[in-house]
C-alpha cells in the first residue's frame, strides 16, 4: 500500500470533498483509500488566525494542494512556507478567472514555480492522489530498523490505552517494538499500529499511523513530542545552526531578536544569542536559546518565524547539525 500526505491550503473546507473528516483540531485532517492505496489531506484550520496551523499542515506534507481564488498576503505567506519547509511536490487551481500568467510572478524563485496546475473536478483530485499515493508503496522495514515518528495528536482510548497519531518521519517501526518518547527518553512499548482504521505490524517512512502505546498515560505526552528508536536523534535547548533569510527580510538578524523554531510538530519560541554573518547578513550563523529541548535529527531543516507587529511572519529556515 501506498500513503500520500497533502497540505491543502485554500478555502476553508475545500478538503471535504476529497476525503473523509477525520481528527480535528488547529489542523484537520480529510482520509481517502481506495483498495490497499490512502491519501491523507491536511488543512490548518486555525489559520489564518494563528500561523502554527500552517505550518503544522505543510510539515507533515508530501505533497500540497493550492488553491487560489485571487492574489492576497495570504497566498504569498503559503508561498514562504511551502519554500521554507520545501515542500518540493504540488499542485495549483486557479479559480475565479486567474491565469498562470498572473501567478507566475509570484511563485517565480520558489517551489511552487514547478507545481503543475490541475482542474478543480474533485473525482480526477482523487484519481490524481491516489495514482501519487500508488506510485510510493511503503515497504515492510527490515527487523533493525529504526523508526522516528513526531506526536500531533493523543489521547486516551476506553479498553486499549494511550493512543497517539502521527506521521513516520524516518525509517520504520514494528509491533511490540521499543522506542523512547523525546524529549525525556522515557522507554515505552508499541502495543498496536493502525493505519487509516486497518491493523498493521508495521509502517514505514510517510505513513500516517495510530499508535496504542504500553507504559505511558495520554497526560505524560504533548503535540511535538517524538517516538523513536533512532540512535542519531538529537535534543537541544541551545542550537547553533546555518541560517537562510527570506528575500523580503530587510535587515541584519540582531543578537536579542524573538524567533519561533518550526520542526516536525514542535514550534518553539527562540532567542538570538548571538549572529556571525561572515559578510553575508541573508545566511547568517545563529546561536538561538530555545523555551524548550527541541527533538531533531542531524541534517533536518527547521522553519523561522518572527514575531511583527503583533502576529508571526515567516523568516527564513535553518539546516539543524
Amino acid at each position: 500500500m501506498g500513503n500520500l500526505n497533502v497540505a491543502v491550503l485554500g478555502p476553508a473546507g475545500y478538503a471535504k470533498d476529497l476525503g473523509k473528516k477525520g481528527t480535528t483540531s488547529d489542523i484537520t485532517f480529510y482520509n481517502l483509500k481506495k483498495g490497499e492505496d490512502t491519501v491523507t489531506f491536511i488543512e490548518p484550520t486555525r489559520y489564518p488566525e494563528r500561523l502554527a496551523p500552517l505550518f503544522y499542515a505543510v510539515s507533515l506534507a508530501d505533497v500540497a494542494l493550492v488553491v487560489v481564488g485571487e492574489i492576497t498576503p495570504t497566498l504569498g505567506e503559503w508561498v514562504l512556507m511551502l519554500d521554507e519547509a520545501r515542500v518540493e511536490r504540488g499542485y495549483v487551481i486557479l479559480q475565479n478567472y486567474l491565469t498562470q500568467q498572473e501567478v507566475a510572478p509570484l511563485f517565480r524563485g520558489t517551489v511552487l514555480e514547478h507545481y503543475e496546475f490541475v482542474d478543480a473536478d474533485p473525482i480526477a483530485l482523487r484519481d490524481l492522489m491516489l495514482g501519487a499515493a500508488h506510485a510510493r508503496p511503503s515497504s515492510q522495514p527490515g527487523a533493525d530498523a529504526s523508526g522516528t515518528i513526531p506526536i500531533d495528536h493523543h489521547f486516551n482510548v476506553r479498553g486499549i490505552g494511550t493512543v497517539i497519531l502521527g506521521v513516520v518521519a524516518r525509517g520504520g517501526i514494528h509491533k511490540h517494538d521499543t522506542l523512547k518518547v523525546y524529549p525525556g527518553e522515557k522507554a515505552i512499548s508499541v502495543r498496536s499500529i493502525q493505519k487509516h482504521d486497518d491493523d498493521f505490524d508495521w509502517a514505514a517512512e510517510g505513513d500516517r499511523v495510530g499508535i496504542a502505546l504500553k507504559n505511558i498515560d495520554s497526560d505524560e505526552l504533548d503535540r511535538g513530542f517524538v517516538l523513536s528508536s533512532d540512535p542519531n536523534i538529537r535534543t537541544g535547548a541551545h542550537i547553533e545552526a546555518r541560517a537562510t533569510l527570506v528575500r523580503y527580510w530587510p535587515a541584519p538578524l540582531a543578537v536579542g531578536t524573538v524567533l519561533h523554531l518550526g520542526h516536525w510538530m514542535q514550534f518553539i519560541p527562540a532567542r538570538v544569542e548571538a549572529v556571525r554573518d561572515d559578510g553575508d547578513w541573508r545566511q547568517p550563523t545563529l546561536t538561538l536559546a530555545l523555551e524548550k529541548d527541541l527533538v531533531y535529527l542531524p541534517g533536518d531543516t527547521a522553519v523561522l518565524h518572527y514575531l511583527e507587529g503583533g502576529k508571526l511572519r515567516i523568516a527564513g529556515h535553518i539546516e539543524l547539525v
